[in-house]
């Protein structure tokens, strides 16, 4: 496990004849409310590489499970229903739009039933195998990517070009993450929502497959006195010299 980020950069030599013509995976992952989402995206187009939002895909699962009416304890019954569903991205938006049989589910997989359904279910060992499968398809298929969730780095790119590895106390993720709801005119308990981050914290970092954890070789950033910008030009300065990104 390396030490959290102090703003330095180690410089790695690389060829630049091989620059721009092999793969380069930067995941990001870490906990709920430290911004991995916004970063991501914007990280993503300043690096000119591709954007994939892997927990939107689990809370793409869980509309299904909803919408469906579906017990979550019949886990072969959830597994077989989500992987029978056609859910892709559509690449030619930005950020890409998640469609579940053929369907946006973007408007949807923020609502706070999916939300509080999206820990559960990730925690379901099948159903984690399956979209695992399907994000290293996804890179397959597009090779230059800023892959944003909870086991990028660890699981799914264990072998990633760069991997980052988000966190900020939990009173500063909460506060973030009520400002956010608020934004978007909902009405929403402060205390509430820090209970639910501390809950989820302890649900995704025990669950037996896929647990949140800092990934091996990852760079450390707390993001609880960074600004999102600041974030991300040091994120983009570790990735530029990493790899050889110009």
């Amino acid at each position: 496990m390396s030490a959290p980020v102090t703003g330095s950069v180690q410089a790695v030599v690389v060829d630049p004849e091989t620059v721009g013509r092999h793969r380069t995976i930067v995941t990001i992952d870490g906990p709920a409310g430290t911004g991995k989402s916004s970063v991501s995206q914007r990280l993503a187009s300043r690096l000119g590489l591709q954007f994939l939002d892997t927990g939107a895909m689990y809370r793409a699962a869980a509309v299904v499970v909803i919408d469906r009416q579906l017990d979550i304890a019949d886990v072969a019954g959830v597994c077989e229903v989500v992987a029978a569903c056609d859910l892709h991205f559509d690449w030619r938006t930005d950020p890409p739009a998640l469609l579940v049989n053929g369907q946006n589910v973007m408007h949807r997989i923020r609502d706070d039933d999916v939300t509080r359904l999206v820990s559960p279910l990730a925690g379901i060992g099948r159903l984690r195998e399956h979209m695992v499968r399907k994000q290293r398809i996804i890179a397959n298929q597009h090779p230059r990517l800023v892959s944003e969730g909870r086991d990028q780095g660890s699981v799914v790119f264990p072998d990633a070009e760069v991997k980052f590895y988000l966190d900020a106390r939990p009173e500063i993720r909460a506060a973030r993450r009520t400002a956010e709801l608020r934004a978007k005119g909902k009405t929403v308990d402060e205390k509430v929502v820090l209970r639910e981050i501390i809950e989820r914290d302890l649900s995704d970092s025990t669950r037996t497959d896929g647990p949140l954890t800092v990934p091996l070789d990852a760079i450390e950033v707390d993001t609880s006195d960074l600004d999102r910008d600041q974030v991300i030009d040091l994120l983009e300065r570790h990735v530029r010299i990493r790899v050889g990104l110009s």
